[in-house]
């Protein structure tokens, strides 16, 4: 499995996909803090955090587009359908290789709340509390956006697919409210991501939530390594 995850980690590099996802995200960051915090005049990093999950519906998709999709197009997903390891080490491998590029990536904004600190006093409790929830939703949307990039061959499809599931389940957050049947209200706010993100925001320890993004992470690859294993014996 490690020889896997240290491919395609290796492999975010010796393209472009890894250096774009980290341009883009540090870039972005920087701007979002900049205009959440330095323009109001405000040490509250809540704002930044919610605005950059929203820019996941994009920045996810980058990540996780060829994951699949590209074994399956190259027709190197056959070498590694009959090697002697399971589906589920092949996707977990491809899925940590994901979120270590992410989080990595992650850490390294966080720098930019160091002028914030010294200008001002941080919350330590909600930039930690943010950090935490932050982290969930990203490894949650990495395996759906795995799922998607295992059916099919086609980077672009995989990135449009993830972008559109992505955006219906952060969608999903701002309309729940103004739903009047409270049984599709509920089913609603249950796949909403957004929903559970709200306690993270103020700076509380949620570990309802955080064992629900673990459930959608661990669901979502549990049906990728289901695809493969149909493939495999197709």
């Amino acid at each position: 499995m490690f020889a896997i995850y240290k491919r395609e980690l290796s492999s975010y590099f010796t393209s472009t996909i890894g250096f774009i996802f980290m341009a883009v995200f540090l870039a972005l960051s920087g701007a979002l803090l900049w205009l959440t915090t330095f323009f109001f005049a405000t040490t509250s990093c809540a704002n930044y955090f919610f605005i950059l999950i929203v820019f996941f519906i994009i920045l996810v998709p980058i990540l996780t587009m060829k994951l699949l999709s590209d074994e399956r197009r190259t027709r190197t997903d056959q070498i590694l359908l009959t090697a002697p390891v399971s589906l589920f080490s092949i996707v977990f491998a491809k899925f940590l290789a994901a979120f270590t590029l992410f989080e990595g990536t992650f850490l390294i904004s966080l720098l930019n709340l160091i002028p914030v600190g010294k200008y001002g006093t941080l919350n330590m409790a909600e930039v930690i509390s943010n950090f935490i929830g932050v982290t969930c939703i990203a490894a949650a949307l990495i395996a759906i956006g795995l799922f998607i990039s295992s059916l099919t061959e086609s980077q672009f499809a995989a990135a449009i697919g993830s972008i559109a599931v992505i955006l219906a389940m952060v969608l999903m957050g701002f309309f729940s409210a103004s739903i009047e049947n409270t049984t599709v209200r509920v089913a609603v706010k249950w796949f909403s991501i957004l929903d559970r993100y709200a306690n993270f925001r103020t700076g509380l320890f949620d570990v309802s939530s955080i064992v629900y993004y673990i459930s959608i992470s661990a669901i979502f690859i549990f049906l990728t390594v289901r695809v493969l294993e149909k493939r495999r014996w197709a």
